[in-house]
């Protein structure tokens, strides 16, 4: 293996035990939340909130954290362009929470209606901010090449989060039985109120530890600022417009399903559902925080090291399609981990599964433009993408309920990745190699085929599952002796000849 996809791998291990990581335990907390909380509609509205969070976490940070990585690696002096992403968000961020604040109680309406309560509101802010303003220190600790940090800081964040959730959906239920008047206070049908309390606690302490990144000397260069702009913006109409592909379904549910009563406990049903296939986010999420400063620092200067893209773009297929196959061929084990009333919306696990590993293609893909400077191309693609999805989010919800939402995201998914590789190879033409990306998709297809047949047609779980074990076995098998460099490691190689 070459010695930028070493460091890649490398890299892309620490970045996911500070990203994944947190994520996955992030997500087992959250599975935890369906059989805590009294209601599954209780899950809608949590679902429908942490969506909204998602997108304004994109609007407030406009694109200037990828901004800070291409600049960075152009300019000659480092610190300065820190400081300037830094005082810009800062002071963004400053303008959004006055402003929050002097429209709270209409804005909360207009959020969520009478579920959107304002102090839900001022809360979801104050977590905002926190972690916002955290961005660009952050991503100076992984400009910096200091994943073990990143990691232990963002592990800490959730490790939090989670003890706090416990104290409030444990422990205070046992306290206040034996303390009924020191925990009078305490009222399970206030859930939202204590896990987004928990998320604040957590978000300000997060920011706390990451604060000795400041120690520089600030000074706002506003030329470059200007330059930084220009190349962010793009990024933040994709970064919207992708935001709001894997959201915007989440966001309109409530307003566009006929059945209005029912329509948070839909969105609870799809949203549990949906947290079974975050595996796939969360891969993508960690190459991405390794991906990103590897292409630019590898594209500095004269280097133009076009192979290197395309492996780790095969490698990212690779995993990304034996992650499908594991994720749905233990399906009836994972599927344990959520209540019975949730097992109905299993059905969309498949489909967002491929949607999302489109989406990480599509991410590889994209960094021809970030490379070229033509940020608008992402812009437009992305743009493209919302649009399919919000068409057949409108058009197909009334009839199809949920199903719509996910098949919503995978043809969109799947459009962008289409369109990014003929644009990305006609303006900065990479070697991919698509022979080993489709015959490695059609064989996760038939074993995909043969995984349903055995669900299908076997009651015998422990049968199904040694067959299931079998067919994952065997796109295990052929990845490591057709594609991986294994066999060329001392004494690990001579096991794959």
């Amino acid at each position: 293996m070459a010695g930028g996809l070493r460091s890649l791998a490398k890299e892309t291990f620490f970045y996911g035990m500070g990203s994944v990581l947190p994520r996955l335990l992030s997500w087992l907390l959250s599975l935890y939340w369906a059989f805590a909380l009294p209601r599954v509609s209780d899950i809608g509205v949590l679902t429908n909130f942490y969506a909204w969070v998602a997108l304004l976490q994109v609007i407030l940070t406009y694109g200037m954290e990828t901004g800070f990585f291409r600049f960075v690696n152009k300019e000659a002096n480092p610190a300065k362009v820190f400081s300037t992403a830094f005082i810009s968000i800062l002071s963004t961020t400053l303008l959004f929470f006055v402003a929050a604040l002097l429209f709270l109680q209409p804005a909360a309406y207009a959020l969520g209606g009478t579920e959107m309560k304002p102090h839900y509101l001022l809360l979801m802010v104050l977590i905002l901010c926190f972690d916002v303003v955290g961005t660009i220190p952050f991503a100076n600790l992984r400009y910096k090449k200091r994943p073990i940090r990143f990691a232990a800081i963002k592990l800490v964040n959730v490790v939090l989060t989670i003890l706090i959730n416990l104290f409030f959906f444990l422990a205070c239920p046992l306290l206040q039985e034996s303390f009924p008047d020191l925990f009078e206070w305490f009222d399970l049908n206030r859930g939202v109120d204590y896990i987004l309390i928990a998320n604040l606690i957590a978000s300000v302490i997060q920011f706390l530890m990451v604060a000795p990144e400041l120690r520089v000397r600030f000074s706002l260069d506003r030329p470059l600022l200007r330059r930084m702009l220009r190349y962010s913006f793009p990024i933040l109409i994709l970064g919207i417009a992708g935001i709001l592909n894997q959201t915007v379904d989440k966001i309109l549910f409530p307003w566009i399903y006929p059945d209005k009563a029912n329509a948070f406990k839909e969105l609870g049903i799809y949203g549990q559902n949906f947290k079974i296939a975050i595996i796939m986010v969360m891969f993508t999420q960690a190459f991405r925080y390794a991906f990103e400063p590897f292409i630019f620092a590898r594209n500095k200067g004269a280097a133009d090291d076009r192979q290197s893209f395309s492996d780790a773009t095969r490698y990212f297929i690779l995993f990304g399609l034996l992650i499908f196959l594991v994720t749905i061929g233990y399906i009836d084990i994972i599927k344990f981990l959520i209540p019975a009333q949730y097992y109905e919306g299993l059905k969309v696990v498949p489909i967002v599964l491929l949607g999302e590993l489109f989406f990480g293609v599509y991410f590889n893909l994209s960094l021809w433009y970030k490379l070229t400077d033509q940020t608008r191309w992402g812009a437009y693609m992305s743009l493209s993408g919302f649009l399919i999805t919000l068409l057949i989010n409108i058009l197909f919800i009334p009839r199809f309920g949920y199903m719509a939402c996910a098949w919503a995201s995978f043809v969109a998914n799947l459009v962008m990745m289409v369109i990014s590789y003929i644009l990305g190879q006609r303006h900065y033409p990479i070697p991919y190699n698509l022979r080993s990306a489709g015959s490695f998709f059609l064989l996760s297809l038939i074993l995909f085929a043969g995984i349903r047949l055995t669900h299908l047609n076997l009651e015998s779980l422990p049968l199904r599952l040694v067959i299931n074990t079998l067919l994952v076995g065997f796109y295990l098998v052929v990845m490591v002796k057709r594609e991986l460099p294994l066999r060329q490691w001392p004494f690990i190689g001579k096991y794959f000849k």
